[in-house]
């Protein structure tokens, strides 16, 4: 059995994810301790917990320590990953897109077709949104060989939650390498400023301020105003860049008190300095990406702006799962995956 820290570098929770979705993809048994141990809140939290639930569900894994505050989990699969119709509720409004993400890729890699269904936060802060995982996270898979389609179902933002993703894969057994150093020209910013439960003039100033922000791109500008319906109330901007060889995801989550043109500006001017960097994917994909790439077929490379402690703790992760060097150049924010 694999043992970990889970209060290695970041220690946070995307230890768990990541061992989470290798102990599913390789077969290994993983033993997680001191989970989440420098946070105000350490252990397991509900999110957390429902990440276990959903990859125990895919291998039939046999696991111990799957309560909110645990601070050790074991997990052992006793399967390989399954395709079929997953439905998994987190019961609170902890983020979708995270469970999600930890189910994703094993069954990217699981020949057959699986339908996946998430309910809990869709829009929380300090996670990706539904918006981020469709339009950011699903294409770079989707570039790697990946048949994937999300959807946002219902949007739920914190703290009621009542959002739901959904998300239809065929799968397969290997994904293609990436080379992401130049990203090439930047081909369209889409995106929407969004508000549910709300007046209309909110999600119109929204999106109206962060199309005003980033005109000063030579690229084409498509960010719609949305007023949706749901359980519970929030707003925000979620903007795509896509280049011809990289991308990027930026937002900013409406709060009491602060003006939508304020919101507007917090998204945009986070794409405007991505922008001027040059690298072809944003800190937080890099993150992601890493994972993917670390499972494809070949030699991969991409360029990041910033190397930050959640990339080298789950660089620490994977290669504790699989036998390849992964390189880091934090002057260059290149990173480097060995065929």
């Amino acid at each position: 059995m694999l043992k970990i820290d889970g209060s290695f570098g970041e220690g946070g929770g995307q230890i768990i994810r990541t061992a989470l979705a290798l102990s599913c993809i390789t077969s290994m048994p993983v033993k997680i301790r001191k989970i989440r141990a420098g946070r105000d809140r350490p252990g397991l939290r509900p999110q957390h917990v429902a990440c276990v639930e959903a990859a125990a569900a895919l291998c039939d894994a046999e696991v111990t320590g799957a309560e909110v505050g645990s601070d050790k989990l074991t997990f052992r699969p006793s399967r390989s990953v399954q395709s079929g119709g997953y439905q998994f509720d987190i019961g609170t409004a902890g983020a979708a897109s995270l469970v999600m993400q930890t189910v994703l890729l094993p069954l990217v890699l699981t020949p057959g077709n699986s339908t996946v269904y998430v309910t809990g936060g869709t829009h929380v802060p300090f996670s990706p949104s539904g918006h981020y995982l469709r339009d950011v996270y699903a294409p770079m898979l989707v570039q790697s060989g990946a048949d994937v389609l999300i959807q946002l179902v219902q949007y739920g933002w914190y703290p009621e939650g009542g959002g739901a993703l959904m998300a239809q894969i065929r799968g397969q057994e290997n994904l293609s390498a990436q080379m992401l150093v130049e990203r090439g020209e930047l081909e369209r910013i889409f995106g929407v400023g969004l508000a549910s439960n709300l007046p209309i003039h909110i999600p119109q100033r929204l999106a109206m301020r962060a199309e005003k922000q980033l005109s000063v791109l030579n690229a084409p500008i498509d960010i719609r105003p949305e007023k949706a319906k749901g359980r519970s109330t929030g707003a925000g901007v979620f903007l795509t860049a896509e280049y011809s060889n990289g991308r990027g995801g930026f937002s900013a989550i409406g709060e009491k008190g602060v003006s939508s043109e304020i919101v507007g500006d917090m998204a945009a001017e986070a794409m405007l300095r991505f922008h001027k960097t040059k690298a072809a994917v944003d800190p937080h994909l890099a993150d992601q990406l890493l994972l993917v790439l670390a499972v494809a077929n070949g030699r991969s490379s991409f360029t990041t702006p910033e190397i930050t402690p959640h990339l080298e703790t789950n660089r620490w992760v994977v290669q504790q799962f699989i036998d390849r060097q992964i390189t880091i150049d934090s002057k260059k924010g290149l990173v480097q995956i060995e065929g």
